[in-house]
């Protein structure tokens, strides 16, 4: 199913008339129109999980923890808009006495109008219609039109209706929400005029052909795009000493989650030569289980980028997971730090599924060598010891990332209002974050009004209302 011009014309001139009464909406009205919509989401999980099986294979208990996910995206966006700071609402009174004298100056962050999110294949949930990027940008006061993924067509639209009859139940305005289909309509979704900021989770290909259309717009508009992403990890002698067989099952079990299709699989795993860590992993692997991927068009790549990492002369085949009539094998690869050095764009390259690559290093110069040409990630994660001496180890880590780990494994991500899921290019095209409570600052835009009569301001830059509402006044922090 293709949508038309025609409907997405639609849909837009409808986002556009419902932007300024999401823009206006008070904080208790838009919490409430967000946790009607978790609601509604929560009471269909049981008619939503068996299609959303049936289209990507990824079970039901995965499932219905990815509907409870999303729903809780949706109320932690709810308690966001209702405590105010995302507002960062900033009064400079007027002092005329000052040279030159200075105006009264009120400024807050307003939502940018009706937003574009394209929904990811590997979470048909909390990244998808009503998922994370659609729960911030709603919340930031912005209807929004999803572009549908391919590989969940049919639970894209059942999920679609649900939260439009939610939204429309709870009071919000005709518009609030919208679906197309096709990557026609897609490409002519981020290009609309009406259309002033887009949202996306997928490739490094498909992302960065939407990143252009949005930039090469008479009117270009901010893209955020979260694309690929190897999450280099290190161990250090001393970790792998201390708790080598721990750590390979953990490695093991974090890059064969989800049949290795989490974005923040550890792809890259920086290993101390001669330190045994090898054995440990080629020991548990064996016992290992992938699983059926997402998408015919996944399913077909996964064999092709492996062919791609063997095909390198520094590369070899550690280990194989389990037999699998039904999807990807897991496998392991080693390599070397300096081949790494020499040709990172041939075995850096992100291969989506369950596979890792092991680097050994021989000290810590070939180490940081292979680091420095690390692409941008979403994780970092260091496993060290009490002792070890890490610093500069951590600052080409901290480089390359935005989430940084110091115990565990980067698959899961916590939905809090301190997360960080975005890196430096190609993990996102821009530094915010598109988990967690600040993701909502993608669909805001900064307005001052100068000598403003108080009637015509906002009502939160008001001073009634900034007596309930944390605000920097003349460059001191108020709280309420």
């Amino acid at each position: 199913m293709t949508t038309t011009a025609a409907e997405l014309d639609r849909f837009a001139a409808a986002a556009s008339a419902a932007a300024p009464i999401w823009r206006a909406s008070a904080a208790p009205e838009r919490a409430g129109w967000l946790r009607a919509l978790a609601d509604a989401l929560d009471a269909a999980a049981d008619e939503l999980v068996p299609i959303a099986d049936r289209e990507t294979r990824l079970g039901a208990p995965r499932l219905h923890g990815e509907v409870a996910r999303t729903t809780g995206q949706l109320r932690l966006f709810a308690t966001v808009v209702e405590e105010g700071s995302f507002h960062e609402l900033i009064v400079d009174d007027a002092d005329p006495q000052a040279s030159p004298p200075r105006p009264e100056l009120r400024r807050m962050l307003v939502g940018v109008g009706p937003v574009a999110v394209f929904a990811a294949s590997n979470f048909p949930f909390a990244f998808s219609v009503c998922g994370g990027d659609t729960a911030s940008a709603l919340a930031a006061g912005n209807p929004v039109i999803v572009k549908a993924h391919s590989g969940h067509p049919e639970l894209s639209r059942r999920t679609a209706e649900i939260a439009v009859a939610a939204l429309a139940a709870a009071g919000a305005p005709a518009g609030s929400f919208a679906l197309v289909e096709g990557r026609e309509a897609g490409n002519a979704l981020v290009q609309h005029a009406a259309i002033r900021a887009a949202g996306f989770t997928g490739s490094v290909a498909g992302g960065r052909a939407l990143f252009d259309l949005a930039s090469g717009r008479p009117d270009p508009i901010p893209f955020y795009g979260e694309l690929g992403s190897v999450n280099p990890v290190v161990l250090t002698p001393a970790a792998v000493a201390a708790r080598g067989a721990e750590l390979a099952r953990g490695l093991v079990g974090s890059f064969t989650l989800g049949a290795g299709q989490f974005c923040t699989k550890p792809g890259v795993v920086f290993v101390p030569e001669g330190s045994g860590f090898e054995d440990e992993v080629a020991a548990v692997v064996g016992a290992a289980h992938g699983g059926p991927l997402l998408t015919d068009r996944i399913t077909g790549a996964f064999p092709s980028g492996i062919a791609q990492l063997e095909a390198d002369p520094a590369t070899a085949v550690l280990g194989f997971g389990a037999e699998t009539t039904d999807g990807a094998r897991p496998v392991v690869l080693t390599t070397d730090a300096e081949a790494v050095t020499a040709r990172p764009d041939a075995l850096l390259a992100e291969v989506f599924g369950p596979v890792t690559l092991l680097v050994r290093y021989a000290g810590e110069a070939a180490l940081h060598a292979a680091l420095r040409v690390v692409p941008g990630s979403l994780t970092a994660t260091l496993h060290a010891e009490q002792d070890d001496d890490v610093a500069e180890t951590l600052e080409l880590l901290q480089e390359r990332a935005g989430r940084v780990l110091f115990a565990g494994w980067p698959t899961g991500v916590a939905v809090t209002w301190s997360q960080q899921h975005g890196g430096p290019w190609p993990a996102t095209t821009s530094l915010h974050t598109s988990v967690g409570a600040t993701a909502i600052r993608r669909f805001l835009r900064p307005v001052a009004f100068q000598d403003a009569p108080s009637r015509l301001l906002p009502e939160v830059l008001r001073d009634e209302a900034l007596t309930l509402l944390p605000h920097r006044r003349n460059g001191v922090l108020v709280l309420p």
